[in-house]
């Protein structure tokens, strides 16, 4: 009949906008780029190639290993982005060879070997930098300062070492972390140069106060949900605030804990990953302060200075069961 007209009847959740899951992920990708330009400018030439062997390690195993439209499968973006947080994980001096081979691990182990994209338990960089430590515990803890003057192509000794063959010594120009002298000589150090990332550290722990305004475009924007990252923020501020007014001599300040280490873009980027993230409301307060204890506790008491990681982790794999002990009852049932 003409001019008949038709309803369609679906289930929730239903969209208001025209997203994408390719639009969202390239969105993402490009918040990364300013970050990975302040690293390059803080270490040098050495920083963008251990960023781009992450990244060419996670495109080729995508390509290679997808059973079909491989080379569609590129299109989304989600192996570039795993590829560029996986080399913001890395130390600057990290040896291209082993920051590939974190780039094949975390595809392969961390999202195919699940089903692919979306099907995925834990995040797939953290799954590969998590590799990285267990097979390369030397490498991955090999801080260097950032440049101080010196020519912004000369790379780090390390970058290019051979692969599975001994490595040289260091030459001398290793430094510690905040989280290193904090954790074992108890030193604090400067807050202003903590939030401007001019410190020894992973790439990505040079851009804290980037991070956390790339985190407030991405809220705006609702590409992610700003329950997590409040969450994890406000329980480590709290958390770690309590030790501090007790002892602030033997515990640093919320800035210290907030700024230091990879606190900002894991949990700007990768608590916020929403295949590893709880779907409910409770779930995502209960994640995010999960979160923020795990990270506190391992920074004070682990044996590592730094507990992002294993936080996060942890916490990915507790997501199905606070999940299905907070998932919403359906209109109607008691």
């Amino acid at each position: 009949m003409a001019g008949k007209k038709t309803a369609t009847i679906s289930t929730s959740p239903f969209l208001h906008e025209k997203a994408t899951t390719p639009g969202i992920m390239w969105e993402v990708v490009y918040t990364l780029i300013p970050v990975v330009l302040l690293a390059s400018y803080y270490f040098g030439l050495g920083a963008l190639l251990v960023i781009l062997a992450a990244t060419i390690g996670c495109l080729v195993t995508e390509i290679g290993f997808t059973a079909t439209n491989r080379f569609q499968s590129l299109k989304n973006g989600s192996a570039l982005i795993t590829g560029i947080l996986l080399g913001l994980c890395l130390p600057p001096g990290f040896p291209l060879w082993m920051a590939f081979i974190g780039g094949v691990v975390s595809i392969g182990m961390g999202k195919l070997i699940w089903g692919g994209l979306g099907q995925n338990v834990f995040n797939p960089a953290l799954v590969g930098r998590a590799f990285l430590q267990a097979a390369f515990p030397s490498a991955i803890t090999t801080w260097n300062p950032p440049l101080s003057g010196g020519s912004w192509f000369a790379l780090n000794g390390t970058n290019s070492a051979i692969p599975f063959l001994q490595a040289s010594a260091a030459d001398g120009i290793t430094a510690a972390t905040p989280l290193s002298k904090m954790k074992f000589e108890h030193d604090f150090g400067n807050p202003v140069h903590l939030m401007l990332g001019s410190t020894p550290g992973s790439l990505g722990e040079t851009a804290g106060v980037l991070i956390l305004l790339l985190g407030v475009y991405m809220l705006w924007r609702r590409i992610i949900n700003w329950k997590i990252p409040f969450a994890i923020l406000v329980t480590v501020i709290v958390f770690s605030g309590i030790f501090w007014l007790v002892d602030p001599k033997m515990y640093p300040s919320p800035v210290f804990m907030l700024f230091s280490g990879g606190l900002m873009l894991g949990t700007v980027y990768m608590a916020t990953d929403l295949v590893t993230s709880p779907i409910t409301p409770k779930g995502h307060w209960i994640y995010g302060i999960g979160i923020g204890i795990l990270v506190v506790v391992i920074r004070l008491w682990g044996g590592l200075p730094e507990g992002v990681m294993y936080a996060i982790l942890l916490m990915n794999a507790s997501t199905p069961l606070i999940n299905k002990f907070t998932k919403i009852k359906p209109y109607g049932y008691s």
